[in-house]
C-alpha cells in the first residue's frame, strides 16, 4: 500500500474539469462541447435557409454562403453529433457492462481534448481570414490548390486531423473496455443493445478514421508542402480523394446512426415494459450493418465514371444494407406491439424516429439505383435524404437518449411538459424543413446554390423549408430551457426512475466515481430486470466489499492537445511566416508531455471500504 495515496486528490471548479479522467465527467464535457458546436452549426443552417427563403435574396454574399454550407456540414457531422455520441457512450457504456471505468482513463481524457481543440481550431478560421469554402467533402482540386480555395481550407485540414485523432483513440478505448472489462456473467450475448452498437461503432472508427487521416495528410502535403497527390497536371488523381474520403465517409454514416439504433432499442424496450423483440437478430443486424458499411462507399460516386460493373456492384451492396436495417425497424415495432407503452418524451422521440428514419432509408434505396442516381445526384433530393437519416434518425435518437439517461448523469429528471413541447416543435419543424426538399430536388434544384431565379416553381418549397427551421430552433431553445429547469429542480431522480431493465439503473444517480461499490454478478439478459423478477432489491455482488483502485487526475491530456493545437497554427501560417518553428515547437511540446507521462509512474489512489457510500451496489 506504500506506492499509492489512500484518498482522492482534492480538486474543485475548473481545475477538476481540466484534469479529470473520470469517464462520467468526460461524458459531460463531450456533451458541453457537442452542444456548443450544435449551436454554431444550427446558426449556420438558419443563415443558409434565410438566404434561400425567396428568389435572388441577398442576405449573405455568395462566398459567405459557400463558407456557411462547408462549415455547417463539417461542424454538424464531426464536431456536434460525434461528441454527443461519445458523451453518451462515456456516461453509460461502462455502467451497462458493470465496469468501474474505461480501460484507459488517461487516453479517454486525451481523446476529448483533441476533439474539442481540433474543433476550436477549425472554427477560429471565421476570425482569421475566412472559413473553408470548398464543401464539407472538400473535393480536390478545389481544396488542394491555393488558386481555388482560401486559407480556411488549411484550417479544415489541420482541425479535422487533430479532432479525428481524438475520435480514433476514443474508439480504440471503447473496444478494449467492452472486450476486457465486462462484469462476471456479462457475456457478449447479454450486453445491452446500446453497448453492442457502441462496440460495432468503435470497430468502424478503428478502420474508417485512418482513411480520413491519410487523405487529410495527402491534402496537407499538397497545400502546404507543394506535393501533387491530387494535381492532374503533375500526374496526380482527383478521383483518389473521392475514394479516400468516401471509404471513410460512408462508414462514418453508420458510426453516427448505430449508437442511435442502440438508444432506440433501450428506450423502446423500457417504455414498452418488454424485453426487446428478437435480441439476437438485432445484434447480428448491427454487426452486418457495420460490415456492409465498408462495401458501399462508391454509391457517392456513381456519376464519376467508374463504369457499369462497379456501379452495379455498389448499387446492389447499397440495396443489401437495407435488409438488416429493415430487421431493426420491424423488431422495434414488434417490441412496442402489445406492450404497456408509456409515451414519455424519450419514447416520443424513439417512436418519431421510426417512420422518419424509414423515409430516409427508402430514399436511400432510390439513390442506390445508378441510372436514377444520375438524375438525383447533387440535387436537393440528396439533401432531403441525408437529413432524414442524420437529423430524423440520429438527432431524434440522441434526444431520446438524453431524456432517458439525463437522470443517471445528473440526478435530476428533465421536465416532461417542456420535453413534449420540445418534441412536437422539433418534429413538425423538421418535416416542414426537409420534406419539401425532396420535391425541390425532383424539380431540378441543385445543391449548394446560393440563390435561384423566380418563375421556376421553387419559391413555395423553399419558403416552407425556411419556415420549418424556426420550429427546429424553437425546439432546441426549449431543450436548453429544460436543462436549466432540471438543474434548479430540488427533486432527485432516484436510482431507477423509469423502472428500467439494464445495469446502469442499479446504482445511485448520478453514479459515484467508482460506479459499483462491488462488481455485480450478471445472471441474464436485461441484468437488472432479471434480479427484479427474482425479487432482489439490487444486483447480486460478485465480490466482497474491498479497496477500490482509482486512476489519478492528470493535466497532461489537455497540455498534449494544446501542443498539437499550436502546431496546427504553425503549419497553417508557415507559408506566411516563412518558418515551421511554431509547428515544430507545438509537436515537441506534445512529445515532451508524452515523455513525462512515460517516465512518471502514476499508481493512482484507493478508496477504502469505510469511505464507500452505504448506498452502493450491495446484495
Amino acid at each position: 500500500m506504500s506506492d499509492h495515496t489512500s484518498h482522492a486528490p482534492n480538486r474543485s471548479g475548473l481545475w477538476d474539469w481540466l484534469t479529470t479522467v473520470d469517464h462520467k465527467k468526460i461524458g459531460i464535457l463531450y456533451l458541453i462541447a457537442g452542444g456548443f458546436f450544435f449551436i454554431l452549426g444550427g446558426v449556420e443552417a438558419m443563415l443558409i435557409r434565410l438566404q434561400l427563403i425567396y428568389p435572388e435574396a441577398k442576405f449573405v454574399a455568395a462566398g459567405t454562403f459557400n463558407e456557411l454550407i462547408t462549415m455547417h456540414g463539417t461542424t454538424m457531422i464531426f464536431l456536434a453529433v460525434m461528441p454527443v455520441i461519445f458523451g453518451l457512450m462515456n456516461a453509460i457504456v461502462p455502467l451497462q457492462i458493470g465496469a468501474r471505468d474505461v480501460a484507459f482513463p488517461f487516453v479517454n481524457a486525451l481523446g476529448f481534448w483533441l476533439a474539442a481543440l481540433g474543433g476550436l481550431l477549425l472554427n477560429t478560421s471565421w476570425f482569421l481570414g475566412g472559413a473553408p469554402d470548398v464543401g464539407w467533402t472538400a473535393y480536390a482540386t478545389l481544396s488542394s490548390n491555393h488558386k481555388f480555395s482560401t486559407l480556411g481550407t488549411d484550417f479544415y485540414v489541420l482541425g479535422l486531423q487533430i479532432a479525428g485523432l481524438g475520435t480514433l483513440i476514443g474508439g480504440i478505448n471503447f473496444l478494449v473496455t467492452i472486450i476486457n472489462m465486462r462484469a462476471p456473467g456479462m457475456t457478449f450475448m447479454r450486453m445491452p443493445l446500446f453497448t453492442w452498437s457502441s462496440f460495432v461503432t468503435s470497430a468502424l472508427i478503428l478502420f474508417a478514421f485512418p482513411a480520413l487521416t491519410v487523405g487529410l495528410v495527402f491534402l496537407m502535403f499538397d497545400r502546404i508542402f507543394g506535393a501533387n497527390f491530387f494535381n492532374p497536371d503533375a500526374g496526380g488523381n482527383i478521383v483518389i480523394w473521392e475514394h479516400i474520403f468516401w471509404i471513410f465517409g460512408h462508414p462514418e454514416v453508420y458510426i453516427l446512426i448505430l449508437p442511435a439504433f442502440g438508444i432506440i432499442s433501450e428506450v423502446v424496450s423500457t417504455f414498452s415494459k418488454k424485453r426487446l423483440f428478437g435480441y439476437s437478430s438485432m445484434v447480428f443486424a448491427t454487426i452486418l450493418i457495420g460490415f456492409l458499411g465498408f462495401m458501399v462507399w462508391a454509391h457517392h460516386m456513381f456519376t464519376t465514371g467508374l463504369g457499369p460493373i462497379a456501379n452495379t456492384l455498389f448499387g446492389i451492396a447499397t440495396m443489401l444494407i437495407a435488409v438488416p436495417t429493415g430487421i431493426k425497424i420491424f423488431n422495434w415495432l414488434l417490441t412496442l406491439w402489445g406492450g404497456h407503452i408509456r409515451f414519455t418524451t424519450a419514447n416520443l422521440f424513439a417512436v418519431g424516429f421510426i417512420p422518419t428514419f424509414t423515409i430516409g432509408g427508402m430514399t436511400g434505396v432510390m439513390l442506390a439505383v445508378p441510372p436514377a442516381d444520375y438524375q438525383y445526384h447533387d440535387s436537393y433530393f440528396v439533401v432531403a435524404h441525408f437529413h432524414y437519416v442524420i437529423v430524423g434518425g440520429l438527432v431524434f435518437g440522441l434526444f431520446a437518449g438524453l431524456y432517458y439517461w439525463w437522470p443517471k448523469m445528473f440526478g435530476k429528471l428533465l421536465n416532461e411538459t417542456l420535453g413534449k413541447w420540445h418534441f412536437w416543435t422539433f418534429f413538425i419543424g423538421f418535416h416542414l424543413t426537409f420534406f419539401p426538399q425532396h420535391f425541390l430536388g425532383l424539380m431540378g434544384m441543385p445543391r449548394r446554390v446560393f440563390t435561384y431565379l423566380p418563375g421556376q416553381n421553387l419559391e413555395m418549397g423553399n419558403l416552407i423549408s425556411s419556415i420549418g427551421v424556426i420550429g427546429m430552433a424553437l425546439g432546441s431553445i426549449i431543450f436548453a430551457i429544460n436543462m436549466v429547469v432540471a438543474a434548479k429542480s430540488k427533486k432527485a431522480a432516484g436510482n431507477d426512475p423509469w423502472d428500467a431493465r439494464t445495469l446502469e439503473w442499479a446504482i445511485p444517480s448520478p453514479a459515484p466515481e467508482y460506479n459499483f461499490a462491488q462488481t455485480p454478478l450478471v445472471r441474464g439478459l436485461d441484468a437488472l430486470w432479471t434480479e427484479k423478477m427474482a425479487g432482489n432489491k439490487g444486483m447480486t455482488p460478485a465480490e466482497p466489499l474491498g479497496s477500490i483502485h482509482m486512476p489519478s487526475p492528470s493535466f497532461l491530456p489537455f497540455l498534449m492537445s494544446l501542443g498539437l493545437f499550436v502546431a496546427g497554427y504553425g503549419f497553417i501560417y508557415a507559408g506566411q511566416w516563412g518558418t515551421y518553428i511554431v509547428a515544430i515547437a507545438g509537436i515537441a511540446f506534445t512529445l515532451l508531455c508524452m515523455l513525462l507521462r512515460s517516465l512518471y509512474d502514476d499508481h493512482g489512489y484507493h478508496i477504502e471500504p469505510d469511505e464507500i457510500e452505504e448506498k452502493g451496489v450491495k446484495a
